[in-house]
């Protein structure tokens, strides 16, 4: 059977597979794109290697407080060598009331002669911790353009989660650490 009837069901048959191929490239491109993001609400979600949460004032639940729960905060502030700023916490340490809102600032400075936007990413450690450390308002948060020779000082609005004190994994914990580091954003995705 080598007629034309055999070659036309054999092209057919290769154009299925080379369409099914093609369709499974494009989804695994498409995952490539999606995974990024998707890791990212994962780790917020779940607290995964020390990601924070982002929460709503809303959440807080002041029936939980005590006065003798607290726990003390350091704030750790880096930036990549190509960004000409200046960033540091106002003051390097806090002690929170577990449960009670509370208040960072930290401070950024434009060292160079033309406007530089940055954009923070951030970590808590103990890792475990990150799930109990809820950010409600941050500069990292969105963009942050600064002009030549501007400082801004950039607050952060935050709280931890009382479960903290009664989960097995971080009931020993008596210190987190905010750590950022700011980085410059690319122009081209400037606003994006």
């Amino acid at each position: 059977m080598t007629g034309p009837k055999h070659g036309d069901m054999h092209a057919r048959r290769n154009r299925r597979v080379g369409m099914a191929m093609g369709a499974v490239a494009l989804g695994m491109v498409g995952m490539g794109f999606a995974a990024v993001p998707l890791y990212r609400i994962f780790c917020q979600a779940t607290g995964l290697n020390g990601t924070v949460a982002r929460a709503e004032a809303s959440e807080l639940d002041f029936t939980q407080l005590t006065d003798s729960q607290t726990m003390q905060i350091r704030f750790d502030a880096n930036h990549r060598g190509d960004l000409p700023w200046t960033f540091k916490p106002e003051h390097p340490t806090d002690t929170v009331s577990i449960g009670a809102r509370d208040m960072a600032i930290f401070i950024a400075e434009n060292k160079s002669d033309h406007a530089v936007t940055g954009t923070a990413s951030y970590n808590v450690t103990p890792e475990q911790a990150g799930k109990y450390f809820k950010k409600i308002q941050c500069f990292c948060f969105t963009q942050q353009t600064l002009q030549p020779g501007e400082q801004a000082r950039m607050p952060v609005i935050f709280y931890v989660d009382p479960k903290i004190a009664t989960d097995p994994d971080t009931r020993t914990v008596e210190e987190i650490t905010l750590s950022y580091t700011f980085y410059p954003v690319d122009p081209d995705k400037q606003g994006g």
